[in-house]
């Protein structure tokens, strides 16, 4: 297929696949192409088991046209979260609708050969699952997945990660490409989560948006202009390493000290819960301790909800150190939209206030004109979903359709990765 034929091929599935389009004089209207070439590609598309007939559309005046529909479930996506102490997967069909998920406890420092062993487990279960209740037929197209960690995109690689010991530089997409037959794509989870938020959560329709998960650590997502902004080599938006204070004796895992994720993170919020624990400035904390033998951030959350005073102050101080450098991220790319997720974003309003509070108080007033700063709408899931969705923007990219279309499926050719794109998908 000529690389104009290819074009127009995927704008016509796109349009389709988005919902964008439902009828052939919509797409043509959309696309801008003529009703004989819309017609043949909506032909070929059906023959190859993408498009399918669907019920009658409204009439404008004439035979009402026959609805299109994308054949969401011709093949499946296996996607996965990976968190500093939790593993989500699931598998989802073509559109990004989750069929199937699990989530348990992990620890992701136990290194990457016990926690992909235990992921390709997960996904074995689930897709066996899934093909039992569907078609034993389907195919895997893709597996995307999220680390919690700098990853380069280019190479599904981590680089360096603080919080993942023995991870530095394994080949993760390598190692599931050979296990599925599938391509594979690898990311920061904080970018699957901004995706996932995006394009099924509460950014639909935005363009420009800043997601920040408030976890374990910190990061962030940055979408511009509708695509997902991951920097040269896919580390952009890594703010919790970002210094916020002076104070050499507070040392983050990275090996730096004063970075935001040592004061406002959910292990800084689990050591100076203990501290105040300890020092018996927090009866309900220190009932816990007792109990437990630990404390957690979700301790502290709870404490806070219940008018601990120790736990609200060690919230607010984490939501006014996060929403001072937010401010300064707000002021210098004018989101739109501010989307605060993880599990200490959980932690009630409290964290939410001291955020918006400093957010409002310290960027620039056409900056937060129109700004919304909210919780995510997909919580949990944002990060599994947009995974899922990482792995779709790139199967139906036009470069990497021109090279499987013909055989109806991308299942069995983990080159696809390999193949360059004039622009990114997302």
């Amino acid at each position: 297929m000529t690389p104009e034929h290819i074009g127009s091929l995927a704008a016509v599935l796109d349009l389709v696949r988005t919902g964008t389009a439902r009828t052939r004089p919509e797409i043509g209207r959309l696309s801008g192409l003529g009703r004989t070439v819309v017609t043949q590609r909506v032909n070929q598309l059906t023959e190859l088991g993408l498009l399918e007939e669907g019920a009658l559309g409204p009439s404008s005046g004439g035979r009402a046209p026959r609805e299109l529909r994308f054949r969401a479930r011709a093949g499946v996506v296996l996607a996965a979260e990976l968190g500093a102490t939790s593993i989500g997967v699931g598998v989802t069909d073509l559109a990004g609708y989750v069929l199937a998920e699990h989530e348990e406890p992990a620890d992701i420092g136990v290194g990457p050969e016990q926690v992909l062993s235990r992921v390709e487990e997960l996904f074995d279960e689930l897709l066996a699952g899934v093909r039992a209740e569907q078609d034993e037929r389907l195919g895997v197209w893709g597996v995307g997945i999220g680390l919690p960690g700098p990853v380069e995109f280019a190479t599904g690689r981590p680089s360096a990660p603080p919080i993942m010991p023995g991870w530095d530089g394994y080949p993760v997409r390598d190692r599931l490409a050979a296990r599925f037959d599938a391509p594979v794509w690898v990311d920061n989870e904080v970018n699957t989560m901004a995706l996932g938020e995006l394009r099924a959560g509460s950014a639909r329709g935005q363009r420009d948006i800043l997601y920040v998960k408030i976890g374990t650590g910190i990061g962030a997502g940055l979408v511009s202009g509708g695509r997902l902004h991951r920097g040269s080599q896919g580390c952009a938006g890594d703010i919790g390493h970002a210094a916020v204070a002076d104070e050499a004796e507070v040392v983050c895992r990275c090996g730096n000290t004063g970075c935001l994720e040592a004061y406002a993170g959910g292990a800084a919020l689990a050591r100076d819960g203990t501290e105040a624990a300890q020092e018996g400035r927090s009866k309900i904390l220190a009932d816990v301790l007792t109990r437990t033998g630990t404390i957690t951030a979700a301790d502290v959350s709870h404490a806070a909800q219940r008018g601990d005073r120790a736990a609200v102050e060690l919230l607010m101080r984490a939501g006014r150190l996060i929403g001072s450098l937010l401010a300064t991220l707000v002021s210098f790319y004018n989101p739109a939209l501010v989307i605060i997720g993880g599990g200490v974003a959980g932690a009630g309003d409290l964290l939410l206030a001291a955020v918006r509070e400093s957010v409002y108080r310290r960027s620039l007033p056409l900056a937060t004109r129109e700004l919304r700063i909210t919780r995510s709408t997909l919580s949990d899931r944002a990060g599994l979903v947009g995974a899922a969705f990482m792995v779709i923007d790139e199967l139906f990219a036009a470069e990497r359709l021109a090279h499987w279309v013909g055989s109806g499926s991308p299942a069995g050719a983990p080159g696809l990765v390999a193949i360059p794109l004039r622009t990114p998908v997302v």
